[in-house]
């Protein structure tokens, strides 16, 4: 009763811990907006084409003036994230910065994305608990006290990336609170939010497109867990087999059969892809309503997914598109951009192959894949797809080279600004300068990929070892 007392206790402790920091991140983030002369809107890093605010300002001005958003070729997003955030650019607060209130409704998208990957990781190690007590395995004693869903929602509050595209004015936790809702939904079988989320987070930047495969996955399977065939051989290992059977026998069978996670199951995928088709048409409904007069639904996917994948704008960001494409020969354009396209695509089917049993470590490697090969990338993108990695701290405790990446990461982060500087204001530098920044950024980002996907199937391994030793 005392053991039980003391974990209830500390377990209201840790709680109140987790809250405390979420206030202290709002805090710090309001006290950075009011910051002055901090210039983060106008930095490559944290705005692009697509999450600008600027842009989106201007898309709405000349909606206002009744001309179509998407003339001049500056805006390039979704005509529905001009009704919902284009009011508030126009709105002044005397005495107060600019666009206070996009910057107050940022800041509670990141909030709610946080609050969502805590429950996403709960749900998580709950399944992981209890698929670890099936299989009679036992890998921490002290893991309950260090929850991983607290772990990633700190890891998202806290990031610098994305407290950076927090007060930078990016549209990026518009969209990360999007993807997450997609997760959140799929993982909790709630089928029309999943559906919802995807809908949208597919609608404002096109590249959530490819999680449409561990969101299925997740309908389908539950959440991630070990290979199905550990159960299958524990259940099949504590049959009593003879040549006569009694009753007690059947039963232990039934129980055993009935601890084996179930398979694949169609019917909640049939209903996802049904609410996608429904939410789908509702959208382009409304769309196409909000771009009646000004070309209609056809402007609108010329001017953004039409943007976004032929890479029109050539603005340096920390990605290694736009590089390539300043340099390529325009006779050789289209061949590079459906080699960069494909090329994420090509990475979908052996990754869901090998990582079906591990949905949302799947949607991890996703978006992290996306991230780094997408057009436009920015730190927004990088700070959702390290956060999600903090969903699986146990599993991917012994991750090489953690040391070097987080010291690269850092270091990244702060030549970037100088590489820019250097080149554009000084002009002591060229476009090498930070492109060489950039090429060390996907670099960084490919050995965290591998790495990750490494030591998650060796502790798959490493669960199907002890297993073993357990039957043994």
């Amino acid at each position: 009763m005392a053991a039980k007392e003391q974990f209830e206790e500390e377990e209201k402790k840790r709680k109140g811990n987790f809250w405390i920091w979420m206030v202290l991140s709002v805090i710090f983030r309001i006290v950075m907006i009011y910051f002055p002369n901090l210039n983060l809107s106008s930095r490559p890093e944290v705005s692009t084409p697509l999450t600008s605010i600027h842009r989106l300002a201007e898309g709405y001005w000349l909606k206002q003036s009744s001309m179509s958003p998407y003339a001049g070729s500056m805006y390039h997003g979704s005509p529905l994230l001009l009704s919902l955030l284009g009011p508030l650019t126009v709105k002044r607060i005397e005495g107060q910065p600019d666009h206070l209130l996009c910057s107050f409704a940022f800041v509670v998208a990141d909030v709610l994305s946080a609050l969502l990957i805590r429950a996403v990781g709960q749900n998580l190690q709950r399944a992981y608990y209890r698929n670890l007590r099936l299989l009679k395995v036992n890998l921490s004693k002290n893991s309950e006290f260090f929850p991983a869903g607290d772990i990633a929602s700190l890891v998202y509050l806290w990031n610098p990336f994305t407290i950076v595209a927090c007060v930078g004015l990016s549209t990026s936790p518009i969209e990360n609170l999007a993807i997450v809702l997609t997760l959140y939904g799929a993982s909790k079988g709630q089928v029309p939010l999943a559906a919802f989320g995807f809908v949208v987070a597919t609608h404002l930047s096109l590249y959530p497109i490819i999680l449409i495969i561990p969101v299925v996955l997740l309908l389908g399977n539950g959440l991630d867990a070990p290979p199905r065939k550990l159960f299958l051989q524990r259940s099949s290992s504590r049959v009593v087999v003879g040549p006569s059977r009694d009753s007690c026998s059947q039963q232990e069978e039934v129980i055993n059969q009935s601890e084996v996670p179930n398979g694949f199951s169609l019917r909640p995928v049939m209903y996802f892809l049904l609410w996608v088709s429904l939410f789908s048409v509702y959208l382009l409904l409304l769309c196409g309503v909000s771009l009646k007069q000004f070309g209609g639904l056809w402007e609108m996917f010329r001017s953004t997914y039409g943007f976004i994948l032929t890479v029109q704008d050539l603005s340096p960001n920390i990605g290694v598109l736009w590089y390539l494409f300043a340099e390529v020969f325009e006779f050789f354009r289209d061949f590079y951009l459906i080699v960069f396209h494909i090329n994420i695509l090509f990475m979908i089917t052996p990754l869901a192959v090998r990582l079906h049993h591990r949905p949302l470590f799947l949607a991890f490697v996703l978006l992290s894949i996306s991230a780094m090969l997408k057009s436009y990338p920015s730190v927004g993108d990088s700070a959702l797809y390290l956060s999600f990695m903090g969903l699986f701290v146990y599993e991917l405790v012994d991750l090489e080279f953690s040391f070097f990446l987080f010291c690269g990461y850092i270091g990244i982060s702060l030549l970037s600004p100088v590489m820019h500087n250097l080149w554009i204001w000084r002009g002591t530098g060229n476009a090498n300068f930070y492109f060489a920044n950039a090429m060390a950024y996907a670099c960084f980002q490919i050995v965290l990929v591998v790495e990750s996907v490494s030591t998650m199937l060796n502790h798959d391994r490493k669960l199907r070892k002890l297993s073993a030793v357990r039957l043994s």
